[in-house]
């Protein structure tokens, strides 16, 4: 069943357009990666997804169709967001961060902190007193508690020790064999992508360029699009 359908989309910040027709599916329990180099729109289609930008074309999540609905009211149909730059609320201890936006479903404290030890080590410290990694951790712990039917991780290794990384990528491997999530990861890892992934999809100047199973990006679709 597919859970989100995005076709033609375009995207505009200002005057300035960043989206020139993007085509993404996710099916329910799928993994599918948005790839491309930088500037390509993938962070503008994650924006787009979540209502954080003007956009058209269709975006339908759940057969609903989410131009129509507020941010919240999209969250709400259960879509979770890891952001770019993670973004916790660095005034809050990590069990406050955990909890602010919790909802009811299989993800609470116990479970999160089951995937994330290093969070239960942290619960009473201040989000802004942990490190790059930890803070990544939070970020996906504290999306995990909203309970989502598909959560999209926006370039959640980026800048991190390659340790802390791998923890990340054995994490997001834990939820798609031991829960079914659907998952949308945007990350330029393609040998790691390429473990977790059913799907990609790659993004050219705003527009979708190449779409298909993960596993049959070639060296040279890699090299023309993605620069690996």
């Amino acid at each position: 069943m597919t859970l989100l359908h995005l076709q033609n989309v375009t995207a505009h910040y200002g005057a300035s357009q960043a989206l020139f027709g993007v085509d993404l599916s996710v099916s329910a329990g799928e993994v599918v990666a948005l790839m491309g180099r930088n500037g390509m729109g993938k962070s503008t289609t994650v924006k787009s997804i979540f209502r954080m930008v003007p956009s058209t074309g269709n975006i339908v999540f759940d057969g609903h169709d989410l131009h129509k609905l507020a941010i919240h009211q999209a969250a709400r149909l259960g879509i979770g967001l890891v952001p770019e730059g993670r973004r916790c609320f660095a005034s809050l201890t990590v069990h406050e961060n955990l909890i602010a936006a919790a909802r009811p479903g299989h993800w609470d404290v116990h479970r999160v902190t089951q995937l994330f030890p290093r969070l239960a080590e942290r619960k009473t410290q201040l989000a802004q007193t942990l490190s790059g990694g930890e803070q990544q951790m939070l970020a996906i712990g504290r999306a995990l508690m909203t309970n989502p039917r598909l959560l999209v991780l926006d370039e959640a290794t980026e800048g991190l020790a390659p340790m802390i990384r791998q923890e990340i990528w054995t994490a997001i491997a834990q939820l798609k064999t031991e829960t079914g999530l659907a998952i949308i990861i945007v990350d330029k890892s393609l040998s790691q992508l390429k473990q977790i992934c059913d799907h990609a999809v790659i993004l050219e100047r705003g527009r979708s360029a190449w779409t298909g199973q993960i596993n049959d990006v070639t060296p040279d679709v890699a090299t023309r699009l993605i620069g690996v």
